[in-house]
Parts: C-alpha cells; structure tokens; sequence
C-alpha cells in the first residue's frame, strides 16, 4: 500500500513538474530570425516594460529610437519616437491623427502615434547600428544590445509578443 502511494505521488509530482515547465505560461517578447526560427531570444521585460528600437538615421545620420509595447491583444505598438533631425521614413505628426511634437534640448519627439501591428519584421542594418533597449522609459546610456551581437547583418528578423513554456524560456532568454 505504502508503495502504490509513493508510485501515485511521484506520478502526480512528474505532472506537476512537466506542466510547469513546458506548458506556455509566460509573456514574452520574442525575436528571431525570419528563416532561422530556433536562432532566437526571449525577454520578460520586453513583454512587461516595453522596449526600444534604436538605430542610425541612413540620411541625417542621427540616433532614432522607436518606443514600443504590448496592447492587451499581445500586438507591438509603437507609441513614440525620438530623433535628432529629420530625415526620410521619420514620421510627420500631422500624418498621424492624436500625434503630438514636441522639442527637448537633444532630440525631437513625437508621442501619440499608436501604430498597432502583430509583429515587427526588419533587417539587422551593420551601419544602421540596430540596438534593442528593454525599457519602455529609455534612457541614454541604459544597456543597449546591438542586434548584430545575436544574428547576422542583413538577418531579417521578427519582433512579436508570444507565451512559451518556462524550459523554452530558459533555453533562449537574453
């Protein structure tokens, strides 16, 4: 009798372990390559505080940084963007219904722009200087990590909120 209880314990025990580490339970923000799903990583705080996309300007050669986070539907929306002159793709504020500009010492900002889309698919740019900041108040000089420190330049990569189990958490976090 006492064997067929330890048996039934470590049965249901087993279960337990195995849905908590590979039933998907955890909001991440994902990254991956276009071609190359298993060359990837995960962030809980990408998911939770938002993150930031920064890059060099090809024409003006300025620093822009699109801030984004997740809507309750798991979509990116970018919601603001910060830049030091404009340039080509720089969004205009009257393009955008709700967008506000505005002027800081350094950099000029545009807030309101509630661009919702279910993922985010761009190449990894070596000139463009690609980096991914997880914090949705960025800051210069927070830990910046250069996309091309994880894929190739050129590497189409995609940006999208997922849920995955904890064991695949562990295996591709950043």
């Amino acid at each position: 009798m006492i064997k067929k209880k330890s048996l039934i314990f470590t049965a249901v025990f087993i279960v337990i372990i195995s849905l908590i580490l590979f039933c998907p339970v955890l909001n991440v923000l994902s990254v991956s390559s276009r071609k190359l799903e298993s060359h990837r990583f995960y962030s809980i705080s990408g998911y939770t505080k938002g993150f930031v996309i920064s890059y060099t300007h090809s024409v003006n050669k300025g620093r822009v940084h699109d801030y984004y986070k997740h809507t309750p539907e798991k979509k990116l929306e970018l919601y603001k963007t910060s830049f030091v002159s404009y340039g080509a793709g720089i969004p205009e504020p009257e393009e955008t219904p709700g967008a506000v500009f505005s002027v800081t010492d350094d950099h000029y900002v545009i807030t309101g722009i509630n661009r919702v889309v279910p993922r985010l698919v761009m190449a990894v740019g070596l000139i463009a200087e690609h980096s991914i900041t997880f914090d949705e108040a960025f800051e210069v000089g927070q830990k910046e990590f250069y996309l091309t420190e994880f894929f190739e330049p050129q590497t189409s990569i995609i940006f999208e909120y997922k849920r995955v189990s904890l064991i695949t958490y562990i295996l591709h976090r950043l």
